[in-house]
């Protein structure tokens, strides 16, 4: 997160009664509004266990849902190099009307 300069808020909620935990992460550059919900509980032997993550960007009405961490990262980077390919193409498109 700060290697791209974003701010960001931790929040833990355990639900009375149900085994399952809650995590939820706000992030942003400039607001909080950008969210993350893992949903998880513990095994028997006592590891976490992923249910669901939540990811809700800015904009967004539906949340993406995920089952593992690793397609969480994937789509957090493609969408992070999309933004990142738009910024410079309007860079790019600034400089050439100059």
């Amino acid at each position: 997160m700060r290697d791209n300069d974003l701010m960001y808020k931790r929040e833990y909620i355990r639900p009375m009664m149900t085994p399952q935990h809650v995590y939820v992460f706000r992030f942003g550059k400039h607001r909080l509004n950008n969210r993350v919900i893992i949903r998880y509980s513990h095994t028997w032997t006592g590891r976490l266990k992923i249910n669901e993550i939540d990811v809700r960007l800015h904009h967004q009405h539906h949340p993406r849902i995920f089952l593992t961490e690793s397609d969480l990262i994937d789509y957090l980077k493609h969408h992070m190099e999309k933004k990142k390919r738009a910024r410079e193409e309007e860079n790019h498109h600034v400089d050439d009307d100059e």
